[in-house]
């Protein structure tokens, strides 16, 4: 059978490819630019596949393949690696003009390809955020570290950063005058094509009601966030309150509403970023490790930081070393993203065993 997979998996293995063919990978600043003056050489790639651990070295004008025990598997022209990866990215860029071709598709010339260099998936395998290991040299330090990264590509749609689950629920209780069942099916109901959260809460404002935050539902996920800071669970709560005021879902934005609002009543006299840096510190989380539905122990999988996919083919390193730079970039391109109301129990009230009335905002992030 074919190799198929949609845009972000194929471009994992455009990645491989185009490190392998340039031998170097470009830093990028907070606004996704290449910074030129701070590149960082590709020592070497490692991939689990069939044949056990395999190691793809840029060695000169040349690509070396090797077993872990060293011996030699293949050895190819760097400049072949670098034309694959070109002809790959065009047939990514192809599938968005293509309106028959579905979410999976299959390359056959880059199959061919692949087999040729003994890659025979598209995802590496892993069962944590990480989806490629390379050992880079820092001409910084002059240290050759092996390290993971998660790809994030912009040629197949914006990226998620946190995926939306009944894990990411938010629950809010319903405070003020009491509802009843002929206004909650009215409400739940609502069903516009757009802005049906904002109308459904619009909804409940007008009956003299008011939602106030209670708890975030899932127990894994608001450990995880406690362990992170013990205000983040309602801070985040009050981002998705703000972001139905605003008419802005960018991250950065709604946090800074909320600091100019400041509901917690941190001491703003001097001027500390608390809400910026108690989000900023979600984000690098979650980019690197945390996962909403499982138990976290603070420690990053993806400790190298992230390879960004730009939709013009070029591949810029966000490196854990420089860690303002990555947590800049996360936050200039969070953004958050209302799910379906379909799923998740989202934007419905829900009458609990007490009687009171609850209302669930859900969590999604992306990255533009």
């Amino acid at each position: 059978m074919p190799i198929t997979g949609n845009k972000g998996e194929w471009s994992e293995v455009y990645v491989l490819l185009k490190l392998l063919g340039d031998g170097e990978v470009h830093a990028g600043d907070e606004n996704l630019n290449k910074i030129k003056n701070l590149v960082y050489p590709i020592i070497m790639i490692l991939r689990e596949e069939a044949e056990g651990k395999l190691k793809y070295l840029p060695e000169n004008s040349d690509v070396v393949i090797q077993t872990s025990d060293g011996t030699e598997l293949l050895r190819l022209p760097a400049k072949e690696f670098e034309s694959q990866a070109m002809t790959l990215l065009s047939a990514i860029q192809f599938v968005g003009k293509d309106s028959e071709i579905k979410s999976a598709f299959a390359i056959p010339a880059t199959e061919d390809f692949m087999t040729k260099i003994h890659c025979h998936t598209l995802k590496a395998k892993s069962s944590d955020k990480t989806d490629i290991r390379i050992v880079l040299h820092d001409r910084r330090t002059r240290l050759n570290t092996e390290m993971g990264f998660s790809i994030k590509s912009q040629l197949g749609g914006d990226s998620t950063l946190l995926n939306a689950g009944k894990t990411t629920n938010f629950n809010f209780k319903i405070c003020g005058n009491k509802l009843n069942d002929a206004d909650i099916e009215y409400i739940n109901t609502l069903n516009p094509k757009q802005k049906k959260v904002i109308l459904r809460v619009q909804a409940i404002e007008s009956k003299g009601c008011h939602l106030v935050f209670d708890k975030v539902d899932n127990p894994i996920f608001r450990n995880n966030l406690a362990m992170l800071d013990c205000c983040l669970g309602e801070i985040i709560g009050l981002l998705l309150l703000e972001q139905l005021e605003q008419d802005t879902n960018m991250l950065k934005d709604l946090v800074r509403t909320l600091s100019e609002k400041n509901p917690l009543n941190f001491d703003m006299s001097q001027s500390i970023p608390y809400y910026e840096y108690k989000v900023k510190n979600l984000l690098t989380s979650s980019a690197l490790g945390m996962m909403p539905g499982k138990a976290w122990n603070g420690k990053y999988d993806a400790n190298g930081g992230y390879l960004v996919v730009k939709e013009s083919g070029d591949v810029l390193c966000y490196h854990f070393y420089d860690r303002n730079r990555f947590e800049d970039f996360l936050y200039n391109n969070a953004y958050l993203e209302r799910s379906s109301t379909t799923r998740h129990d989202y934007a419905r009230i829900i009458r609990e065993e007490d009687g009171s009335l609850s209302f669930k905002l859900n969590l999604q992030i992306r990255l533009k």
